[in-house]
């Protein structure tokens, strides 16, 4: 899963002889997560199916949550070189706000405990008396107790560049219980640098080619905004040997030691894994350390390879683009059919299809009348979610007409 935020607080852009100058400010936040089928499986049956936790393994290693979020300050520049090929770049000025990266690299449990319904019956002394007072029915019940295990462990790494971002330990804990923002102490955390470059070219008269890589950059991020937890130890390794060696074969009653901190173990075993929740603080215990020195991420880049053929002098073009983000978790790739008919400058009508992140249930459609332009460039159309990606605007020219010459 993957969002991505962008806001223009400021943006200009003005000729100065053949050069475009262009210049921006504005904020970005990008969320990348990565939730596999397992942790869904997981929250589904902690909540309905309680015993059967009691026998069963699950492995949830594998989640992801990457947070990235600044502020941009760009000044851009675009030249003609001559009738066919056109350049472009801008540099970046980034002011960190922050940045959380959380990875789940191990987190597996396994269990096969007593009921609650065979806990109790055990922990009757009559039951116990009658039917364990002889030395091969209470070998019998120590090889039920072998057989009894409980297995959590834990593998964990927190990575937090925010400053008003706390990591709350609860008093008599030495592990992370929750997360608190303090809005009077956010500020910068960091600082970065990004490019964006680009251009075009005109192969024939009708064939347009064009490719651009756009936010390669990174951002530092202070040791001071930095707080660093992790989870690497066992967890939890409950096994039936520990509870057999406190039952004498020639003392029934033995058992009922036995039994009462099998109840006791097992019940902290329960406790710790069946919270329910994506971010279980209980489970994981993340344990702060303080960070030894500052931190950097790179940028959320996108490679964009287009190419255009016109017909009928012009009047229609036929598009296909290629766009690839290499965004947290994974990089995403969409290719996207575009046709364009502009019989006029002042009258453009737009539509186009992508294909892959959307199973091919997705199109886009605008328009332009005049200096009003109104449009969709991502319109879903699936059976459970229907999504649309809009904008609308008005264009107006200042300053004298802007002629280009061949050559």
């Amino acid at each position: 899963m993957n969002v991505n935020f962008s806001t223009e607080i400021l943006s200009a852009g003005w000729y100065s002889g053949k050069n475009f100058w262009s210049f921006n400010v504005g904020l970005r936040t990008d969320i990348g997560a990565n939730l596999t089928k397992s942790m869904f499986s997981f929250l589904n049956e902690i909540e309905t199916f309680e015993d059967k936790w009691r026998n069963s393994a699950y492995d949830i290693s594998g989640q992801q949550l990457n947070i990235q979020a600044y502020t941009e300050v760009g000044l851009g520049l675009s030249r003609q070189i001559n009738s066919r090929l056109t350049v472009g770049g801008r540099v970046k000025a980034l002011l960190g706000i922050g940045n959380m990266d959380l990875k789940l690299s191990r987190v597996a449990m396994s269990a096969n405990l007593p009921t609650d319904q065979r806990i109790n019956q055990l922990q009757d002394v009559d039951y116990l008396m009658s039917n364990y007072n002889t030395q091969e029915k209470i070998q019998q019940l120590k090889n039920e107790f072998d057989a009894y295990h409980a297995n959590l462990t834990v593998g964990a790494t927190l990575e937090s560049s925010f400053k008003g971002l706390n990591l709350v330990e609860e008093e008599g804990q030495d592990y992370i219980s929750d997360f608190e923002f303090e809005s009077k102490d956010l500020g910068i955390a960091g600082y970065g640098f990004g490019i964006d470059l680009g251009a075009s070219y005109k192969i024939w008269d009708n064939l347009t080619v064009s490719a651009s890589i756009l936010d390669l950059g990174f951002i530092s991020w202070s040791k001071n905004a930095t707080k660093i937890a992790s989870a690497n130890s066992s967890g939890i390794d409950i096994k039936g040997s520990t509870y057999t060696k406190m039952i004498d074969a020639n003392d029934p009653t033995t058992i009922l030691g036995a039994v009462n901190q099998l109840q006791s173990d097992a019940d902290g075993y329960m406790d710790r894994v069946t919270s329910g929740d994506v971010l279980d603080y209980e489970m994981l215990q993340l344990r702060t350390e303080d960070a030894q020195k500052s931190r950097k991420s790179r940028l959320a880049s996108t490679l964009v390879l287009g190419a255009e053929y016109g017909f009928f002098d012009n009047k229609l073009g036929l598009g296909v683009l290629s766009t690839t983000r290499f965004v947290q978790p994974d990089a995403l790739t969409e290719v996207t059919l575009s046709a364009n008919y502009r019989p006029k400058s002042w009258f453009n009508v737009a539509l186009s299809y992508s294909a892959i992140q959307s199973a091919g249930k997705s199109f886009g459609l605008g328009l332009k009348l005049g200096p009003l332009f109104v449009g969709t460039d991502y319109m879903f159309l699936g059976k459970n979610s229907n999504a649309v990606n809009g904008f609308v605007g008005i264009s107006i020219p200042l300053g004298g007409k802007k002629f280009n010459k061949e050559g």
